[in-house]
């Protein structure tokens, strides 16, 4: 086949104008409907502010703010909602300028003095942004105030703690929690940095280099309820740490919560069984009559590698592009963080109801931990009082009695006797033991392991009860911020409003 006739060919597949086939299905049409579905309201927004803000500069008369007002108030936003992408349009931007000039007529183009798209685009972009972290984190707190709750049930269940997945130390399943909510909590005081990146106004850079016109970019902030402005205007159209900055943030929540569902998930087995899950979060098997499969933990932690997978897509995206205006940080790749945002947060609801209904065998618990060799930190810590030694001779100690136990096949701590000990405190330091057996036996136990652990931190119930309650109290401060950051979007909405509805009665 000659080369004009394969042109021509492509020519008459793909078409010989803007856009072709191939590139309206595969970027155009994709963006349109993402477009309609997530940035409607934010673009009528943006419109009715510019629109206020440049009737409050003089840059075009009341009376034509009028006409214009009136045209945007007449957008039948349902109708876009519903339309399937034209191809005579490029994007939502033009099909809706295009209404409005439809409307009003060629006043309406007035809309667009002192701006671009590329400062628009950028605003909505983070206007979305804003308020799905908002959501994300409001359910990131009811995760946290769940765990909570559970928590102080559990400050008397003793369990062993693990490290190196070998049997450390005796504590308390509501030590484990303590840890995942602080955990929890540092995921929101990222979340709300994020936020206060995201939450600033492009608008005004225009292009590139903002604009000759005299516009007022502080009011369009106040306006459209930003804390502030992206003062450089270069930055203010190319910088995309926002998104990234909210991609690591929501990435690294991500892989905190998925650490524990891989604990619950290997609790869960009938070797652990340290928990159950309530019915409506387990499936049966189709063949075995027995099983009882923790599904809902185990997509837990399949969806959140998801999450993982789509934020790490929005860095690998902005990796390597020119720092400038430019389609990789845009329509292409903003899906990606809202379904990574969107996600996560359906997996905190889905986690913070699991967790409350499960059971915890606290009886296998305690048992495991009375029979562990996990208690004799306890005792090396007591023969350095009771015998005057340093820690390394009674660590010494302790671990030569361990490892004659376990040469021998013995791994309870029922096989610890004041004799054994004794003997090998003689044989390695030269003198008997002073620990009355009484003392020695009640070092063993796991519950005086971690009822005298009253540090700041510790399991102790008491100390535990405290930095629960102190959790709990800081409750309302975390929702109290949201709250606030909430209201004042809302009460941007309803200014918004009132300014279009002016314009509609004059």
């Amino acid at each position: 086949m000659m080369f004009q006739e394969y042109k021509s060919r492509i020519h008459e597949a793909e078409g010989t104008q803007f856009p072709s086939n191939s590139y309206r299905k595969i970027v155009l049409q994709p963006a349109y409907e993402e477009a309609k579905k997530h940035f409607l309201k934010a673009m009528v927004q943006i419109h009715i502010a510019h629109l206020k803000m440049l009737e409050e500069q003089q840059l075009i008369s009341k009376e034509d703010a009028q006409k214009i007002g009136a045209a945007i108030s007449q957008l039948d936003l349902e109708f876009f909602e519903k339309q399937d992408y034209q191809p005579q349009f490029e994007d939502l931007f033009f099909h809706i300028e295009y209404k409005l000039m439809e409307i009003a007529g060629d006043v309406a183009g007035n809309l667009h003095i002192g701006r671009s798209r590329n400062d628009m685009g950028i605003a909505i972009y983070r206007m979305t942004i804003r308020e799905k972290l908002l959501d994300l984190m409001e359910e990131l707190v009811t995760l946290r105030t769940s765990l909570i709750t559970f928590a102080l049930e559990h400050v008397n269940t003793i369990m062993i703690g693990y490290t190196h997945t070998q049997q450390a130390q005796p504590t308390t399943f509501a030590h484990y929690l303590k840890a995942v909510i602080d955990q929890l909590t540092r995921d929101y005081k990222r979340m709300q940095h994020a936020y206060q990146t995201v939450n600033r106004s492009s608008m005004g850079a225009a292009a590139l280099t903002t604009t000759g016109f005299n516009i007022n970019r502080e009011r369009m902030q106040e306006l459209l309820a930003f804390d502030g402005i992206v003062e450089n205007a270069w930055d203010a159209v190319a910088g995309a740490d926002y998104i990234a900055e909210t991609a690591s943030v929501v990435q690294l929540a991500a892989l905190n919560l998925g650490r524990t569902a891989q604990d619950f998930l290997q609790w869960a087995t009938q070797e652990f069984n340290a928990i159950s899950l309530a019915s409506p979060y387990v499936q049966i098997s189709s063949i075995m009559p027995q099983k009882r499969n923790p599904v809902s933990i185990e997509h837990t932690r399949s969806l959140l590698s998801s999450v993982v997978g789509d934020a790490s897509t929005v860095l690998q995206m902005i990796h390597n592009t020119p720092f400038g205006d430019i389609v990789d940080t845009e329509d292409d790749m903003q899906p990606y963080i809202w379904r990574a945002m969107d996600r996560l947060r359906g997996i905190y609801k889905l986690f913070g109801s699991l967790v409350v209904t499960m059971d915890v065998n606290k009886e296998k618990l305690l048992e495991r931990a009375e029979k562990s060799l996990a208690n004799v930190t306890q005792l090396a810590d007591t023969l350095v009082l009771t015998e005057k030694i340093s820690f390394r001779q009674s660590h010494k100690i302790v671990s030569e009695c361990v490892r004659t136990l376990l040469k021998n096949h013995k791994d309870s701590i029922d096989d610890l006797t004041w004799e054994l000990v004794n003997e090998k405190c003689i044989e390695l330091l030269n003198k008997p033991l002073n620990i009355s057996k009484d003392e020695f036996y009640q070092s063993l136990k796991p519950a005086h392991f971690v009822n005298i652990r009253k540090l700041p931190g510790g399991p102790a119930p008491a100390t535990m009860k405290k930095s629960l309650l102190k959790a709990k109290k800081e409750t309302y401060t975390l929702c109290k911020w949201i709250q606030n950051k909430k209201d004042a979007i809302v009460q941007s909405e309803k200014r918004l409003q009132q300014y279009l509805d002016e314009w509609r009665r004059r």
